[in-house]
């Protein structure tokens, strides 16, 4: 009886430190899905030898991020950094984020007014699913000298630079043509009638600008490259694009379009079933601090919303961006809203229509 008790001591004993040993690596580790130039080498190893915690880094884009948390019904990771606007639609509809628990966050480390417009972005059910990190634009890429005149998305179409322009058959493309156009898509988000007669709209604006497109750009170095060789003069693209591009030709640059920039806040949730919160709280809190976030903003090149931060950025990338947006083009930015469940596979197929188009 005493040595079958020794042995069930000794078993238990074996897997109490067995589940040590497993609690201890699970702290170990982070798994965070992000995209490129948000988790740069030199900031993970800072974290590592700082905290211990091995940084496990998956790069992705929304709809992966999305894909791969509702294959998992949000398993697989730890921390995800989608656009703010893709939390809500797919919380309500997969639910496959955990709400954030703000008294783990040094709210002091954020832009205030950014913070706030994120989390009431982001709000569920009365609960919090995110807070924002980087932030940026899409518009217009342009090649002042030779396409100076293009000041707006609807002017890569009325062909003054037919087989010198490009863009991304993607949603922003919707968006901002939309907006050119004169009509608002995102006060139509309520109303997905409305909203498919805009985009009905935009499909035929589009499909009649198809010769006047050199490539519908899929990657950003694509893109550059027709940029740097020529033979794209205009574009639709992202703001960092046209500022590493100035870095090689001045008179290169990203332009705000004269009926608003498109605006997205990247954010930080919790996957509904990762397993290392507390690593996932230390992360966030790192990467705010306003010296690493300068590093992740060298990068990425997009801005952050770190308190602070911008006196850590080089004195190139701020004298681009204010180039590229002076005051009034900052208050004509149309941000993203929480896109509801739904309107984007109405977006697909309106894209999907336009690509096999003639």
């Amino acid at each position: 009886m005493r040595n079958e008790l020794l042995r069930t001591a000794a078993v238990s004993a074996v897997l109490v430190a067995t589940m040590a040993v497993f609690s201890a690596a699970q702290a170990a580790e982070l798994r965070l899905l992000t995209w490129s130039g948000y988790a740069p080498d030199d900031v993970v190893a800072q974290f590592e030898a700082e905290t211990g915690i091995d940084v496990e880094v998956t790069f992705s884009n929304n709809e992966e991020m999305i894909s791969k948390l509702r294959a998992t019904r949000g398993a697989g990771f730890d921390l995800a950094q989608p656009s703010q606007d893709r939390i809500e639609g797919p919380q309500v509809e997969f639910e496959i984020y955990k709400p954030i628990d703000l008294s783990q966050i040094d709210t002091s480390l954020f832009i205030p007014s950014l913070l706030e417009a994120t989390k009431g972005n982001t709000t569920v059910d009365g609960q919090v699913y995110g807070v924002p990190h980087v932030w940026g634009t899409s518009g217009l890429v342009v090649d002042r000298a030779n396409a100076g005149d293009v000041a707006d998305y609807g002017d890569l179409c009325n062909g003054s630079h037919a087989g010198k322009v490009s863009m991304r058959l993607k949603r922003p493309v919707l968006i901002g043509f939309a907006f050119s156009m004169g009509m608002d898509p995102f006060a139509a988000y309520s109303d997905p009638a409305e909203y498919e007669q805009i985009l009905n709209k935009v499909a035929e604006s589009l499909i009649a600008c198809k010769a006047d497109v050199k490539a519908f750009w899929e990657g950003g170095d694509q893109l550059i490259s027709s940029i740097s060789t020529g033979e794209v003069t205009a574009a639709m693209a992202w703001d960092t694009g046209g500022w590493k591009l100035n870095n090689e030709n001045p008179d290169v640059t990203f332009v705000a379009p004269s009926s608003g920039a498109l605006g997205w806040v990247d954010s930080f949730v919790l996957p509904a079933r990762g397993e290392n919160d507390e690593a996932a709280y230390k992360w966030i809190n790192f990467v705010m601090q306003p010296e690493i976030a300068a590093k992740i903003t060298g990068a990425a090149g997009n801005f952050t919303a770190s308190q602070g931060a911008d006196a850590f950025v080089s004195d190139t990338l701020k004298a681009q961006f204010n180039d590229s947006f002076p005051q009034e083009a900052i208050d004509n930015i149309n941000w993203y809203p929480p896109v509801p469940a739904g309107l984007e596979d109405l977006e697909g197929r309106v894209l999907d229509r336009i690509r096999a188009s003639g």
